[in-house]
């Protein structure tokens, strides 16, 4: 940990922080990139906050473009909104970049710490969720008439569910660990989809789904409220920030916020959609919008949540066929077990589906 701490306090010397650093300690509960709290002394006795970070360069193996993305979005939500705390602010180093790289290989980045706000594991009340929903409908709102084609793919592929299908396929004939003959009741599930899975792409290039800057990482606990009045602040964790579709991040927070158990649970039976849940989510997500998603947009929305759904269920699946390779486990049978309860939501999904296309239908123009 001291040697870490030297570096990190190296990197800090980089950054046009104010005042003097008096220290750094861990923070957050993040599983990809390292982070630290800093507090700088001024000379009038008062204090600055700020975040510092390691960028996990397994993950983000161009990390320059990440940085290029975060800026060129920060700065474009900076000039529509001056309240500091309606988005991440980064700290640019002595040489003006937004990220340094240490001697190490390691690449750092810095952000003004958000006073007075709090980030949720899970919501507290039905008007938290409503509250983080507005969140990332303000995102999709604020960044409207941003050129997404201007962005870069900083993880390739990462939600063209076609090629996720195609590399679970490959998986299941492959069946590297003699596992395939075990699960056939799930390998079929989702085999006997393979229609639906290229329908937002097919739904953006007929005009249908506009390509947006796409959050990607639309869990509660990237949304920060406000820690007194509990409304919408912004939203954080912006490394998977890149072209994509509005639905998506609408549909991943549903798979996260509208289950009513956990990713893993291992009794499928207490996987359930709530569709209390998905209603106040979908008001918040579309409120936040104000109306800059269209008609044909909107009635993607459950299309969104089915798709991000059952592409993680095929992904945790065909690493559980690979041997475990890519999610963390914590025991052999994890991935099949956190793939189980995504294919069962995307069932609760289509028991429910005109339930849910009815629900956003309101909320057209037309």
């Amino acid at each position: 940990m001291k040697k870490c701490l030297e570096l990190v306090n190296n990197a800090i010397n980089n950054f046009q922080v104010e005042g003097t650093p008096r220290g750094c300690i861990p923070y957050g509960n993040g599983h990809i990139n390292d982070t630290f709290y800093v507090v700088c002394d001024l000379k009038d006795g008062n204090e600055i906050k700020y975040i510092i970070q390691s960028i996990n360069t397994l993950v983000f193996k161009t990390p320059e473009h990440v940085m290029h993305n975060i800026e060129k979005v920060t700065d474009f939500l900076i000039a529509k909104n001056p309240d500091r705390r309606s988005v991440l602010r980064l700290i640019k180093t002595y040489n003006g970049n937004t990220y340094y790289k240490d001697r190490k290989g390691n690449y750092w980045r810095m952000y003004e710490f958000i006073n007075n706000s709090v980030c949720l594991d899970q919501p507290e009340s039905l008007e938290d969720f409503y509250q983080c929903a507005v969140a990332f409908g303000r995102f999709q709102r604020d960044l409207s008439t941003f050129p997404a084609d201007s962005l870069y793919e900083t993880i390739a592929d990462f939600h063209n569910t076609p090629k996720r299908y195609q590399d679970f396929l490959k998986a299941v004939e492959e069946d590297k660990c003699d596992r395939a003959k075990d699960v056939q009741d799930e390998i079929n599930f989702i085999k006997e989809r393979s229609d639906f899975y290229s329908i937002l792409i097919d739904s953006c290039k007929e005009g249908k789904l506009p390509l947006r800057v796409s959050h990607n990482d639309t869990k509660i606990n990237n949304s920060m409220l406000d820690k007194d009045t509990r409304k919408a602040l912004c939203v954080i964790d912006l490394d998977t920030i890149m072209p994509g579709f509005s639905v998506t991040d609408f549909g991943d927070a549903i798979r996260f916020g509208a289950n009513t158990a956990a990713e893993d649970e291992n009794d499928i039976s207490k996987v359930k959609l709530d569709m209390q849940l998905f209603e106040i989510f979908a008001k918040g997500f579309l409120d936040g919008c104000e109306g800059q998603l269209i008609d044909s947009e909107i009635m993607l929305m459950p299309e969104g949540a089915k798709m991000m759904t059952i592409e993680c269920g095929m992904r945790f699946l065909a690493d559980y066929l690979e041997g475990d390779i890519y999610f963390r486990t914590a025991y052999k049978e994890h991935n099949l077990v956190r793939c189980r309860t995504q294919l069962k939501l995307v069932s609760e999904m289509e028991q429910r589906w005109q339930q849910m296309k009815k629900i956003v239908k309101k909320y057209c123009k037309d």
